[in-house]
């Protein structure tokens, strides 16, 4: 009996977000950079979610089952394809999309909470290429792996403790590379997601910034 309550409320809500004024000056290509930033993360979690039915994140295992994702796989090569792209287009569009915040002063009171969850964002976002850099297990992956968890341990007073965190122990190994798989398809697409809301709630409340 409930059910049909649900559907309008739903429907009611979907029509509220489609008819939502956009002022004139947002109308601009360079405002769509969140939106087309948004969109590449959505692609991301797709091709991620289908790579990750081969992928087997154990250091003997992880490059063939690449390497059988690129070579066998009905279109596993164009979806890796998309997959890396998406992520070199994503630090670009979210770089582009704080270059704009910057321009228009969109950072300035009352949405200097909204900028650190924007930040927060773009972190995420270098961490989503870091962590999905090394899983292909390579001599690169590996090299990015040990160079990257160094310069985690170079950091002052805690650095110790983030290298032995990031490295799953005194050194790099399978766990390293079972730590990385878990930060890169659990960890950080729950903690983006969550900053994402925040972001788009932020934004809905507070409007669209116009210009300085």
């Amino acid at each position: 009996m409930s059910t049909p309550s649900r559907d309008v409320d739903v429907k009611t809500m979907l029509q509220e977000v489609a008819a939502h004024p956009v002022p004139e000056y947002a109308r601009k290509f360079y405002y769509c950079f969140g939106g087309l930033t948004f969109l590449t993360f959505v692609i991301q979690v797709l091709t991620g979610i289908l790579l990750a039915v081969y992928y087997k994140p154990t250091p003997e295992a992880a490059y063939e089952s690449v390497k059988f994702i690129t070579d066998e796989v009905a279109l596993g090569a164009v979806v890796r394809s998309v997959h890396r792209i998406c992520s070199n287009l994503m630090v670009v569009l979210v770089i582009l999309h704080m270059l704009r915040v910057i321009y228009t002063g969109s950072y300035k009171r009352p949405r200097q909470f909204n900028w650190v969850v924007g930040v927060t964002l773009l972190l995420l976002t270098l961490g989503f290429c870091f962590t999905g850099y090394l899983l292909i297990w390579d001599q690169v992956g590996y090299w990015a792996a040990v160079i990257g968890t160094q310069i985690m341990g170079s950091v002052p007073v805690v650095g110790d403790t983030l290298l032995n965190l990031a490295q799953a122990g005194s050194k790099v190994s399978g766990y390293t590379l079972t730590r990385f798989y878990a930060l890169h398809i659990v960890v950080l697409p729950v903690v983006t997601i969550v900053f994402l809301v925040i972001h788009f709630i932020m934004v809905r409340k507070q409007g669209i910034s116009g210009g300085l």
